[in-house]
């Protein structure tokens, strides 16, 4: 039996044995100052494209478990933004999970062209590990998802995110003692948040079960094995995502079927959703277009917080659970949809779920809670247009080379083959190679480049990779956002920048209903709750970044802040002294 002591700074009743260094200008200030317990859970949340508003704007259809209980009990920061411009899944996370900008901790975008190895790169594809399923993630045609069909290799691995993470900070500082996992639909969700110290799990649409790669594990542990051998996403044959109220109640309960909503493989444009058949060849594809898929990632990670025994001693674990439905939910029909608005209603009682689940398993008064988002939504253009904002449009980006602009460059430069290698968002990648046998100065071509891009339509801002390199820039939220975002190995040539309500939505061939991407409010606006642990309910209403909360996270448990922040920390969830 351990014995047991008194910290000397804290006060706290500690086991003799393991590491507690949590430092006593964090949590008192004096002998007659009521202590906070540490917590000995760090539950992250992140919702996958939860725009800032959309928890509120459908209110009045939510129960009072999940965001109610956030708003009510935690600290509920209502203005929180993104500041860097490419606000795509795996930026997000990873500035989530570092408290940096993209410019540092490198995740630049979902893929970028390794100009070293000539071809696209999968932000956390890593051939050295492979998965333990074999061939899981080698993906059938997702319709939604192309990222996942552009990795060469099924293996994953942190290794491309160039700072520490919390996480990692937190593995460090009590000597590997922390249990650390990161639980996600998404590879890249589940990756970017468990950080390179961390264990990783996530779901494979061809498998249909939950899978790491070796970087993590030589072989399943048991408790994995048994979860995917009971098959709970094959549970779902035959069955329908369902209105959970009455269509009267819905604010979108009247506009079920909008032409501009994308139909995935059969799935339809109108309640009920039908999942088809276990066997079909899209069925686990469509359970991540619904509320299934947070379900099914509830489900895993409910079992690993058993399993793994999280937040059972005094050193403090960390689960980063990240749900992707709101995230595919508003690509196929849009922020302002019934399968939305129904989505939110379906995701607040899976947070109410897990709330309930940790408070009964470790305790909410030991748990410390934060949910926010990776990025925000943008509105359907066609929903747009039709409450009158006419400007709202689709941009054709993989037609530029062939548009007359272009044809007149090639003719100024010489070039008789493509001047584009590829777009890929939101990088412009021009021919090298053509560009150097013509002897031409890539500056120069950039620039004319540039020049002609501002000239389209729907085009708001490009700048050159020359023109980020040095700097050479006016100094305004716009270019600032684009210089946070800018890795000089992995950006592309030049920078495109679509004007608010102006998208791509050509994914793989697929017309969907909206994109994100971009540096506008819309997509940077997310959600910031701190909650559990003692925390007091309030709502702050001055400007907040998602950066801050790594750094924040890291201050409250008293260690160093992970090595690329720029976030500040928050002083409103920090133990009062």
């Amino acid at each position: 039996m351990q014995s047991e002591k008194i910290h000397p700074f804290t006060g706290f009743v500690r086991r003799a044995g393991l590491a507690v260094t949590l430092v006593a200008t964090v949590f008192a200030a004096s002998a007659d100052v009521a202590f906070a317990e540490p917590p000995r859970l760090i539950l992250q949340i992140t919702v996958d494209a939860l725009r800032g508003d959309l928890h509120r704007r459908f209110a009045d259809v939510l129960g009072d478990g999940g965001f109610e209980y956030l708003a009510m009990h935690g600290i509920d920061f209502a203005n929180a933004h993104y500041q860097h411009a490419n606000t795509e899944t795996i930026v997000g996370h990873t500035s989530l999970a570092t408290g940096a900008v993209p410019a540092a901790h490198g995740m630049v975008a979902n893929v970028w062209f390794d100009r070293e190895q000539d071809r696209l790169a999968y932000n956390i594809e890593d051939a050295d590990y492979t998965l333990l399923t074999a061939g899981a993630d080698v993906d059938r045609k997702t319709e939604i998802d192309p990222t996942q069909k552009t990795a060469r290799s099924d293996g994953r691995s942190p290794a491309n995110i160039l700072t520490s993470t919390f996480s990692d900070e937190l593995a460090v500082h009590f000597g590997g003692q922390s249990k650390i996992f990161g639980v996600s639909v998404k590879d890249r969700g589940a990756v970017s948040m468990a950080g390179h110290a961390g264990k990783a799990f996530w779901f494979s649409k061809k498998s249909g079960e939950f899978v790491t790669s070796s970087y993590y594990y030589d072989a399943y542990p048991a408790w994995v094995d048994a979860w995917n051998a009971r098959k709970p996403a094959a549970g779902y044959g035959g069955k329908s995502w369902e209105l959970t109220h009455a269509p009267e109640r819905y604010l979108m309960g009247g506009k079920d079927d909008r032409i501009y909503e994308t139909d995935v493989a059969g799935f339809g444009r109108t309640f009920p959703h039908a999942y088809g058949d276990a066997g079909d060849r899209y069925f686990t594809t469509k359970l991540t277009l619904s509320p299934a898929g947070d379900e099914l990632t509830l489900d895993f990670a409910k079992t690993l917080l058993v399993e793994e025994g999280l937040g059972q001693d005094d050193v403090p674990d960390y689960l980063a659970v990240s749900f992707s439905s709101t995230d595919y939910v508003g690509h196929i029909f849009g922020a302002s949809s019934l399968e939305t608005e129904d989505n939110l209603v379906r995701l607040d009682r899976t947070l109410a779920a897990l709330l309930r689940f940790v408070d009964e398993r470790v305790g909410l008064d030991k748990t410390l809670v934060v949910l926010s988002a990776d990025h925000g939504q943008p509105e359907v253009p066609g929903h747009l247009n039709e409450m009158g904002i006419r400007s709202a449009h689709h941009f054709d980006a993989e037609g530029l080379d062939r548009k007359p602009a272009f044809t007149a460059l090639k003719q100024q430069f010489g070039i008789g083959e493509e001047l584009v290698e590829a777009y890929f968002h939101p990088y412009l990648y021009l021919n090298h190679a053509v560009i150097d046998e013509k002897g031409l100065d890539r500056a120069d071509v950039e620039q004319a480049v540039v020049a002609e891009l501002l000239k389209y339509k729907g085009v708001a801002y490009a700048v050159s990779s020359n023109r980020l390199r040095t700097n050479a820039l006016p100094d305004n939220a716009l270019t600032r956002s684009v210089l946070k975002n800018f890795h000089p190995k992995r950006s592309g040539d030049i920078y495109l920048v679509f004007e608010p309500n102006v998208f791509i939505n050509d994914f793989d061939g697929l017309i969907v209903a909206s994109t994100h991407g971009s540096p506008w409010r819309y997509d940077s606006y997310v959600p910031v709750f701190f909650a559990g642990n003692g925390i007091e309910g309030r709502r702050v209403d001055r400007p907040v970044t998602p950066y801050d909360i790594a750094p924040t996270l890291a201050a409250y448990l008293g260690i160093k802040p992970p090595s690329g922040a720029v976030g500040q920390v928050l002083v409103e969830v920090m133990p009062k002294q």
